[in-house]
């Protein structure tokens, strides 16, 4: 990782954990997000993915329109730093799931999910 990158990476980073407390704060069931990226495509490349406890939480939230405010501040805050992503590379997903299908392991998870 380029020295570069690395700074742009920790301001993503620092982005998103402010997003993740106010989305536990105001979301039953959201348990964390995390983002995935691939400097040489940058921003293009970047995803976020935020996990909720169970699927049951997750519709809820979806079924709500929170997702739709979720979105809204994941974006705004990563163009804040000059980031712009569009929708498309903002997921959700739950650990009930992750459970289920690889045991829990997050980094299968990701590798198969969304590479």
């Amino acid at each position: 990782m380029r020295k570069t990158d690395k700074k742009i990476d920790n301001q993503i980073r620092e982005i998103l954990t402010d997003v993740c407390e106010a989305a536990l704060k105001e979301n039953t069931g959201f348990q964390w997000l995390t983002h995935l990226v691939n400097y040489s495509s940058f921003p293009k490349s970047l995803k976020v993915i935020c996990v909720f406890d169970t699927n049951e939480n997750l519709n809820d939230f979806s079924a709500n329109d929170r997702h739709l405010e979720l979105n809204d501040l994941i974006q705004k805050s990563l163009f804040d730093v000059g980031v712009s992503i569009n929708i498309s590379q903002v997921s959700y997903d739950t650990e009930e799931n992750c459970s289920q299908v690889h045991n829990g392991k997050w980094t299968d998870r990701f590798a198969q999910q969304y590479h």
